[in-house]
């Protein structure tokens, strides 16, 4: 029996969970701002104290890799690292898209009244970056990526060929605002977090395979270099 813990700090939301052989037995979710920092550890604390173990009981640590939040992915990313080498357990790196594209695929299987002409023939996940621009990807109706990931600015003719085939779900903390934009009535349009109980299938595979990153080297997928913004505020 695998025993994973799952941390995803990639977005506004904290989510972490524990796994068992890919089913979350554990989990906790946070919408309070800027809490990755001072709640993640806590968090897995108070998730492993729930089922009366240590990290050193786990298999694995399996974090989100980015795109999103820099600082973010920064704090889990770091708390990741720190927990897995402590407990002397490998590390898992899962793409923050590939979790929203996965969400997308397990709320198709559960609702089994979606008409077909409502399935998704394609899934493209969106994180916000600001502004009109996201990151994304097109993934297919099974949650297969088929494009490299990328920075994008949305405008109206977005996806226009993908969409011109059949229905897409735009899904993410980016897909809302994109709704404003994109008005083809293939368009579908979720919001969703990518959670730790997203991440578990997809961890377990990892794990499964044995794709572990390099304690060492693993760096987050920030996609852009962070860009620092001086304060307006009068200091005196």
């Amino acid at each position: 029996m695998a025993r994973i813990l799952l941390i995803d700090t990639s977005t506004a939301v904290l989510s972490v969970g524990l796994s068992l052989d890919g089913t979350v037995a554990q989990e906790r979710v946070c919408t309070e701002a800027r809490s990755q920092a001072s709640l993640t550890a806590p968090l897995v604390k108070e998730m492993l104290d729930a089922e009366g173990l240590g990290v050193k009981d786990c298999d694995a640590v399996c974090v989100s890799a980015g795109p999103g939040s820099y600082t973010g992915l920064r704090v889990g990313v770091s708390t990741a690292k720190g927990l897995a080498f402590g407990a002397g357990i490998p590390l898992i790196a899962i793409g923050t898209l590939d979790i929203l594209a996965h969400s997308a695929v397990a709320h198709s299987d559960t609702v089994s009244v979606m008409a077909d002409s409502d399935r998704p023939s394609l899934i493209v996940p969106m994180i916000d970056a600001r502004r009109m621009e996201v990151y994304t990807a097109i993934y297919s109706a099974d949650g297969e990526r088929l494009t490299p990931v990328e920075a994008k600015v949305i405008g109206p003719e977005s996806f226009a060929p993908e969409l011109a085939e059949g229905p897409v779900t735009f899904i993410g903390d980016g897909a809302l605002k994109c709704q404003e934009v994109i008005k083809h009535p293939n368009a579908r349009f979720r919001a969703a977090e990518p959670l730790a109980r997203f991440m578990a299938p997809l961890a377990q595979k990892a794990f499964d395979e044995g794709q572990f990153v390099d304690l060492a080297y693993f760096e987050p997928f920030y996609l852009k270099d962070f860009v620092a913004t001086v304060s307006r505020k009068q200091l005196w």
